[in-house]
Formats: structure tokens, C-alpha cells, sequence
């Protein structure tokens, strides 16, 4: 999956109705010192920590009076309402299991928090991903790509697959299984615990069908070379057969599919009283999802349940089943267009849909089953750009908000579901927290970002605007910083900072306040971050657009806000720059040539420049294979437009990228030079899909001096440089 990678220049948040206010005279400007010293003002401070939940009504907090204070641990109780430090509160104790397992020098060590650090292994070898058992009794990990457990009581090992190698992995996944479907979290972890701890399901890969990837890394005296199986769109995909390790008689279970067939499995479900294994499949195409119900005995498999879709199905979505205790399950699901919730019985069979509209169920947070009531996050009921909180039956009956105002909220539930916190914003408002019961009867006020200072200085305004596309058909929101005391008769330049990418979109209706933002409105720049139809605002139904059809929307419903903004008056049309990484990169690239005739200068990191050179399972999600749509390869190119490319872009990448490999820049560029055209590019020796260090510090800064040289057409400040 292309990184949401949000550089530390691309400003987020902004917006409209302060436009041409003059600042009260009172009011003080930033200096160049404050903003570029670090040295501002408090405008806003600190909003507590939540370290934990002690029980279900006292929550264990941290606060700081002062940005650069140490903090203190506090114990609010929900019940009295009252609050008081930790350490006058003896009685007060952090909830922990005591145990721990590390891995130094390629080995385990255990600690159970009474006795001394245990060595668990003594080999050469290195144990990968140590994994408690729900019972804690065990410990799973993988070495040289085979499966092994270690008793904790006994601490003896036993090894459970035998036929590792570089190229067949069990319970480690490939590189786009968890680049793709397992997640960066997963850390290549592709084995599960039963919740009985009497078995393991894994997945058992061959590599060896997937192409190699050759990555050149020039450090040293003769270079050095990775191979990486990476299949590119249209390649052959990796192998992967289901196991299931039986713990009693380290008899292994094979679930019956075939591994040549052309398919991926996601990560599977475990019945909650570990009788059986649910097994996520999906065709290549992926519109065709079917989750079957494996015997852990006999490896045989039974439909559970299926889902069909005309463009395609997220196998990635690992929050898809909530069970409850009693066996049944909620499903979430888009298949309506919009992600909703459905409550099922244990046997697969549909009781009833849970939520339905026009709007995005982003997250179950709790479901109280001696209610019968489920607590959900859902954005697009009041707002597409904010996050609410709701509850609702189970039948679908009684929906109701719990969350107040005009805010986009971000919530954490006690351990049992009694109260909630909020941690609650908007454009025109610093973040504050209040803890609410599940009710959503307030409690308390946990805290308030806003500085004594707030109102002293004169802050540039940020504003949420919406849009309409072209067509009529959508309001497409931007988040608009906009230079303090604009001057009707001019027009400014354009800062730009997006991702792009389906379902991934950036705006959200929140306060944000730093100091580079200040100083670079107070220079003069307009800065925008924007999301099209397909960002996730508009629900699935949005985000269909997309299908076999990657840039072009996105290109559309973009160019539409900036001719918005030149329309108004606001925009220089001859200074708009775009700025973005890894997906943000290819949009960033595809509006230089593309879009060159709205989009005037550009900053790319990390670019894909060709669907056909990234990866097979998220780029044909959307593009389908090179063989069945050359035609929408071909127009979501970036190297297709470089013949109307006519502005400045600026290309970086990191030399030994893994993800969005360095070829997609360099074919970029060789396409730009055979044109005759001129670009600016940069390599970051070692560095992969980013890079740290001052090497970062240096792509700062040339984004830097890229800004002041184009678009405020002036030196840059030294104290600006890091």
C-alpha cells in the first residue's frame, strides 16, 4: 500500500470567511524569531495524555502546564468526579500481566515480572515476531522460516514445520502480503493463535512463482545488491497454502484449497471458542470475496459467506468481524456503496443490517450484548469531514449521536464500555477533552488546548471550504490557510499538500497550529490541502470512481478547487505548486504533465510514474492487470503527458525504495530529457521508501529553497534552514 506519507512541509488544514479581515489593532504579528526559533508564544498547550484505564471509572492521565514541562500522572474517577495525583494515592495500581518477551542476540528471553530474565533459545538463529498464546503458557515465533513454539512452563521448544527456506516461508509472509493485506504492523507475521491455545492457523508461502526485483545500493567499494520477489502488476503472485498446527501432536492441518490457483487469502478469523478457523479468500479480479469454514480436523471447508462487488472488495480491511460472546458477529461491509454494519449469526446466516444511509462507518469501538447495543464511529452523518460517535440496537433501531457541536472527535472507551473520552476540534477551534458516559451525558472537562495567548497575536486563519465539482455532483472539501490581511488587488501563490489516493483522503475539519504554517502565510502563501470524489468522503459509491481509472478524478476534482481559487481572485494562476510523497508523488507528477495546464510547479517523492511498475494486489484492486485494461494503463501514466509538461518539478527518491522502486523516477526522467525538458532531481543514497537523518534535514531544506525560488521569488531566511 503507497504511504500516506505527510511531510513535514506539506501543511495540513485550512480555510474562507476571514478573507480581506484586517487584524485588530491590538493584535501582535509572529516575529521571524518566534516562528522560526522556536520561541512562539503559548497559543496552545498541552492537552493531557491518556495513559491508561485503572479499572472501568478511573482513567490514569498525564499532564504538562507548559510544552517543555515534565509531566505529572493524575487519577480521575468518573464516579465522584474528582481528581487527584498519583502518587498520594497509594491505593492506586497499574494493571500489567508482568510478563515480557525480548529478543537479543538472536535469542528469547522471558520475563514473568516476579523472577529473573529466563533464556528461552540458544542458537544462532534468529526468532522472529515472539507471540504469547491467549493463555500466556507459550510463546510462537518463526526462525529460518519455520513455525516453533516454546513451552514457558516446561521451556522446552518444539519445532512445528520443517521445510523453510529463503523462498518458502511458514508463519512469515511475503513482501506484498504484508505490504498489502497483513499490514506494515504485522511486521511479517503471518500465524494466529487459537483462543484456546491448543493451535496455531499460518500461512504457509512459496515465493519462488514471483519475480525478482534486483535493488542496487551503491555504498561501499563494490556496491551492494538485494533481490526482492516483488510482483509487479500482471506478475505471478506468490503461493500460499492455509496450516493448521495442532499444539498436542504437532500434526499439521492443511485447509483445503489449492495454492496454484490465481487468489489471495486474508487474515484469517478464529471462532471464538476456537472450534474452527474462518478462511478469507478472494479471486485475482477481487470482486468476488468468500469466507470459508475450515474443520481443524479434516482441513475440509464450507461457504460462510460471500460478497460480490462490480469494481472491488477491500481483503485488507482486518477489523471486518466483531464476534460477540454468544457466537454471533457483526460485519462490516460496502457493499452498498457506503460501509455499513450487519449483524449475522454464528452459523453465517443475516439477521438484520445494523446502519444504513449515506454515510461511512469508520470503526466498532464496543458492543454491549446485554443490551443489545453496538457503539460506533461514523463520519458523513453531520459531516463528511468529522468523525461522530453513535450507539444503536442491534436490530438498527434507535440510532443516536453521542458526541456534541460542530467537531471532528477522536474517541477512546473505558475497558467495559461505561464512558467514553472525546478528544474534539474544528477548524476554528484548539482540541479540547471531555470524558462522557455512554449516554452521552457529559461528565467532565478533561482539558483545553487553547494558550493564554491565543488571542494576542494575530493567527493566520484556517478555514473548511467546499467545491462543487464540475459535474455537479459533489462538494469537495479543502482545508485553506490563508495569508493575514490579504490584499484584494493581489494574487497569491499556491501551496498545495495531498495524497490522493483512493479512500485516503486528508481533509478533516480540525485545529492545527504550527509555527511553519504561521510563517508561511505570513510570507504570503495560500496553503491548501484538498480531497476529490473519491477520497473517502463520498463513501465507496465515491470511491468507485477510481475503477480502472486511477488519476483522472483525482486530477479533475484537484484542478476544479484550484480554478476555483484563481476564479475568486485569490490564486497567482502562474504559482501553483503541488506537493506530495509516494501516491502523493505520482499525483504530484501526473499535475505536471497531465494537469500542466492548471498546475505550475511540483515536489515528488517516492512517485509511481507507472501503474505497471508497482505491485500486483493494490494496483490491479483498482487498474485491473496491463492485459485487460491497456487502455487505463496507459492515460494513469505519468509518462504518457510528459509531452505537456511545461513547469518545474522537482523528483526525489530513495536510492534502495523497496516499495515504490527507484525505476518509476528514473524512467520518469528519461522520458522528461529525451523531451528536452528541464526538471530537478535528487537521490538519497540508502534510502528506502524515506530516509532519516540529515538526509532528511537536506530534502527539507531543498523543499525549501524550492518554495522560496518559485513562488515568493525571494532569498530564504537562514533560520529557516535546518
Amino acid at each position: 500500500m503507497l504511504t500516506n506519507f505527510i511531510l513535514k512541509t506539506s501543511l495540513s488544514c485550512f480555510c474562507i470567511t476571514f478573507l480581506f479581515f484586517q487584524s485588530s489593532a491590538q493584535k501582535k504579528d509572529f516575529t521571524e524569531e518566534q516562528l522560526l526559533k522556536n520561541k512562539m508564544p503559548l497559543v496552545v498547550v498541552p492537552l493531557p495524555t491518556i495513559d491508561s484505564w485503572n479499572d472501568d471509572s478511573h482513567l490514569v492521565l498525564s499532564r504538562r502546564a507548559h510544552p517543555d514541562s515534565l509531566a505529572h500522572q493524575f487519577v480521575f474517577d468518573a464516579k465522584t468526579r474528582k481528581e487527584m495525583a498519583i502518587e498520594k494515592r497509594a491505593d492506586v495500581k497499574m494493571i500489567h500481566t508482568g510478563k515480557s518477551i525480548s529478543i537479543r542476540n538472536n535469542d528469547l528471553y522471558y520475563t514473568n515480572g516476579e523472577n529473573a530474565e529466563i533464556r528461552l533459545t540458544k542458537d544462532s538463529a534468529l526468532e522472529k515476531n515472539p507471540t504469547f498464546s491467549p493463555d500466556s503458557n507459550y510463546v510462537a515465533y518463526t526462525k529460518n522460516n519455520n513455525l516453533y513454539v516454546v513451552n514457558l512452563n516446561s521451556r522446552s521448544e518444539k519445532q512445528l514445520t520443517f521445510d523453510g527456506n529463503d523462498s518458502l516461508m511458514n508463519g512469515y509472509a511475503s513482501w506484498v502480503y504484508t505490504e498489502e493485506i497483513l499490514g506494515r504492523a504485522s511486521r511479517y507475521r503471518a500465524f494466529w493463535w487459537s483462543p484456546d491455545s491448543r493451535n496455531i492457523a499460518f500461512f504457509r508461502t512459496d515465493d519462488r512463482p514471483v519475480p525478482v526485483f534486483t535493488i542496487t545500493n551503491s555504498a561501499g567499494q563494490h556496491g551492494k545488491v538485494e533481490k526482492e520477489r516483488y510482483p509487479a502488476a500482471g506478475d505471478k503472485n506468490p503461493e500460499v497454502r492455509i496450516g493448521i498446527a495442532h499444539l498436542g501432536n504437532s500434526h499439521i492441518t492443511w485447509a483445503d484449497f489449492n495454492e496454484h490457483d490465481d487468489q489471495y487469502f486474508g487474515m484469517p478469523y478464529w471462532k471464538p471458542d476456537g472450534s474452527s478457523l474462518l478462511a478469507l479468500w478472494i479471486n485475482r479480479d477481487q470482486n468476488d470475496l468468500k469466507i470459508y469454514d475450515v474443520n481443524l480436523t479434516t482441513g475440509s471447508k464450507k461457504l460462510f459467506y460471500e460478497e460480490t462487488q462490480k469494481t472491488w472488495i477491500d481483503l485488507d480491511d482486518l477489523n471486518r468481524i466483531t464476534f460477540l460472546k454468544n457466537g454471533n458477529f457483526v460485519m462490516l461491509s460496502d457493499k452498498t456503496g457506503w460501509r455499513h454494519l450487519y449483524y449475522y449469526k454464528s452459523d453465517g446466516k443475516l439477521i438484520n443490517p445494523v446502519t444504513a444511509g449515506k454515510f461511512t462507518v469508520t470503526e466498532i469501538k464496543w458492543i454491549d450484548e446485554k443490551n443489545n447495543t453496538i457503539f460506533f464511529t461514523a463520519r458523513g452523518i453531520e459531516n463528511t469531514a468529522r468523525i461522530d460517535f453513535y450507539s444503536t440496537r442491534l436490530n438498527g433501531k434507535g440510532l443516536k449521536r453521542l458526541t456534541f457541536g460542530e467537531y471532528n472527535n477522536r474517541i477512546e472507551m473505558s475497558p467495559s464500555g461505561a464512558y467514553f473520552i472525546t478528544t474534539y476540534s474544528n477548524a476554528y477551534t484548539p482540541a479540547k477533552m471531555a470524558l462522557l458516559d455512554n449516554k452521552g451525558n457529559k461528565i467532565a472537562d478533561l482539558g483545553d488546548s487553547k494558550g493564554p495567548e491565543i488571542n494576542n497575536y494575530n493567527i493566520a486563519k484556517t478555514e473548511l471550504i467546499h467545491v462543487k465539482s464540475d459535474d455537479g455532483l459533489f462538494n469537495l472539501p479543502a482545508l485553506i490557510t490563508w495569508p493575514p490581511n490579504m490584499d484584494s488587488t493581489k494574487k497569491y501563490p499556491v501551496l498545495i499538500s495531498i495524497y490522493g489516493g483512493p479512500n485516503a483522503g486528508t481533509v478533516w475539519d480540525n485545529w492545527t497550529f504550527n509555527a511553519l504554517q504561521q510563517w508561511y502565510a505570513k510570507e504570503g502563501l495560500i496553503q491548501i490541502t484538498m480531497d476529490h470524489r473519491a477520497s473517502g468522503q463520498f463513501g465507496k459509491e465515491g470511491v468507485n470512481y477510481m475503477y480502472h481509472n486511477l488519476g483522472y478524478w483525482e486530477m479533475k476534482d484537484y484542478s476544479t478547487i484550484v480554478k476555483y481559487l484563481i476564479d475568486k481572485g485569490y490564486a497567482d494562476p502562474k504559482k501553483i505548486c503541488i506537493t506530495g510523497f509516494s501516491y502523493g508523488g505520482y499525483m504530484t507528477c501526473y499535475a505536471l504533465t497531465y494537469g500542466a495546464d492548471v498546475f505550475t510547479y511540483g515536489m515528488a517523492g517516492g512517485s509511481v510514474t507507472d501503474w505497471s511498475l508497482y505491485d500486483s494486489h493494490y494496483t490491479e484492486k483498482f487498474m485491473g492487470t496491463p492485459a485487460n485494461n491497456p487502455a487505463g494503463y496507459k492515460s494513469s501514466s505519468v509518462l504518457t503527458w510528459t509531452n505537456k509538461y511545461k513547469g518545474m518539478l522537482q523528483i526525489v527518491h530513495g536510492e534502495i525504495d523497496d516499495n515504490v522502486h527507484m525505476q518509476n523516477s528514473l524512467q520518469l526522467i528519461s522520458r522528461l530529457e529525451d523531451e528536452k525538458k528541464d526538471f530537478e532531481f535528487m537521490i538519497y543514497p540508502g534510502g528506502r521508501h524515506g530516509w532519516p537523518g540529515n538526509k532528511w534535514l537536506q530534502f527539507q531544506n531543498s523543499k525549501t529553497r524550492f518554495i522560496y525560488r518559485y513562488l515568493l521569488e525571494k532569498p530564504v531566511p537562514a533560520d529557516l534552514l535546518k
